[in-house]
């Protein structure tokens, strides 16, 4: 659609409202829902934003460490700007007219801070080099038999999963909730938010879904929209979704891979691909594979954010913990699948589903085209068979703060992503070091109260 056809399908709509929303550094959708007449005047010139979408995390809590805002700012507004060009309507809201946007600095370019800021520069960067990135994601995420007033009773103890027993791929039981399942394909698909593919993964109440492949900027638009919408869809039958890495210390934890190829400027061939290469694999391929794994324990936090993370990255666990790549091996990091001229991608299988998705997506990207500039070789030989014994590479930082530290000291994470989008994320993964480190937990007092 034409911007003036989109103007036109707005004002033409029965609501008199219009629902926006930016992604904060979490990538949780922050937003508000604005009269139409509010709407059409901030389409052209944009609009201010509160800017404590930065200056507080997850839970609403202020950074005390942050530079960007705070106190010492007063928390003032900061410029967005809406794009059009993501226009949806909410199925589950009456066909709500829905924007995303992103914000922008005193000169009009992409806030530092900013997550879809950063993937959109990210991306013009691969498009500089000639390079058209098509990414899709996929993520695996519990379902439970709650609300939030029955997990607020609870104390987010014995929680009731959606269905009992671990029962991968299984028609039966996603007949058990067909209404709920039937409607996350469905419904999503009305929302632009087309999947490729959906299933019920091992583990009680577990589901995985694959994005439709696409422009990188609309994979990440279509991953963070899904995770709402998933949960919002959820909410209609009664239904609590999350997207935890790790909410059961029982079960493999929920992943958040992401599939990646590069394609010429006509977007005619996979650049990844090459008939008479070993595996398949083009030179480019094995630049932006190399990249990946010089990259990884620099910007780790972007694929792994939240403590949790780390409690999935552990060994036989269907995840990663070693800087591994192989061809069709789901025990290393990167998983190369070498099919044909279309088919032939990459896949990062570090990222979690509690990753934001423009971050993550970014942090691919840039660490591939990293490896393609720097002519980086594939010398590190591919792994054949368990990737969790295939140490002699390197490993994963083991948690969040020494994944932390080893970005806040990298000045590659500085090259590729810029010296105040490394300070203020950095600053933020210390701050959610801080409010774990400083909780006394279940574990400490059952371990602990009577025997010492």
């Amino acid at each position: 659609m034409t911007q003036k056809e989109i103007k036109q399908a707005v004002n033409d709509h029965p609501a008199h409202k219009v629902k926006l929303a930016i992604t904060d550094i979490d990538g949780i959708l922050r937003g508000k829902v604005v009269h139409k007449d509010k709407f059409m005047s901030v389409l052209d010139g944009g609009f201010g934003f509160c800017n404590v979408v930065f200056g507080w995390d997850a839970v609403d809590t202020a950074y005390d460490n942050a530079k960007y805002t705070g106190w010492h700012t007063g928390y003032p507004d900061a410029d967005a700007q809406l794009d059009i060009n993501t226009f949806r309507q909410i199925p589950w809201e009456e066909n709500l007219p829905f924007f995303l946007g992103d914000f922008v600095n005193e000169s009009g370019e992409g806030l530092a801070v900013c997550p879809r800021s950063l993937l959109k520069k990210v991306k013009q960067e691969a498009l500089d080099a000639g390079y058209v990135p098509q990414f899709s994601q996929e993520f695996e995420w519990f379902n439970f038999a709650e609300t939030p007033e029955t997990l607020k009773e609870k104390s987010f103890t014995n929680i009731e999963p959606l269905t009992p027993g671990m029962f991968g791929y299984s028609l039966l039981r996603s007949s058990l909730n067909s209404p709920f399942f039937n409607d996350l394909f469905d419904l999503l698909l009305q929302f632009d938010v087309p999947l490729e593919g959906l299933h019920t993964e091992t583990g009680p109440g577990v589901y995985e879904a694959a994005i439709l492949y696409g422009d990188i900027l609309e994979a990440a638009d279509r991953a963070v929209l899904f995770k709402t919408g998933a949960k919002e869809i959820a909410y209609q039958h009664g239904i609590m979704a999350t997207f935890m890495a790790k909410p059961n210390q029982q079960l493999p934890g929920c992943s958040g891979h992401i599939h990646q190829s590069l394609w010429d400027s006509h977007q005619q061939n996979n650049l990844f691909y090459d008939e008479s290469a070993e595996n398949a694999m083009s030179s480019v391929m094995q630049s932006y594979v190399a990249g990946q794994l010089h990259c990884l324990p620099h910007i780790l936090p972007m694929y792994a954010p939240t403590i949790n993370s780390y409690k999935r990255l552990v060994e036989g666990a269907w995840a990663p913990t070693t800087l591994t790549w192989g061809t069709d091996n789901r025990t290393t990091a990167l998983r190369v699948l070498a099919g044909g001229k279309k088919s032939t991608r990459l896949e990062t299988r570090v990222p979690g589903s509690d990753v934001n998705p423009y971050l993550a997506l970014a942090a691919a990207l840039a660490s591939g085209l990293y490896g393609i500039k720097n002519k980086l070789k594939l010398d590190q030989p591919k792994t054949v068979g368990n990737g969790y014994e295939d140490d002699q590479y390197g490993v994963l930082p083991r948690n969040l703060w020494e994944a932390s530290q080893a970005m806040k000291t990298s000045e590659l994470a500085e090259e590729l992503f810029g010296v105040d989008f490394v300070d203020h994320f950095v600053r933020t993964r210390e701050w959610e070091w801080r409010q774990y480190a400083q909780t006394v937990t279940d574990w400490e007092v059952k371990r602990y109260f009577e025997v010492i």
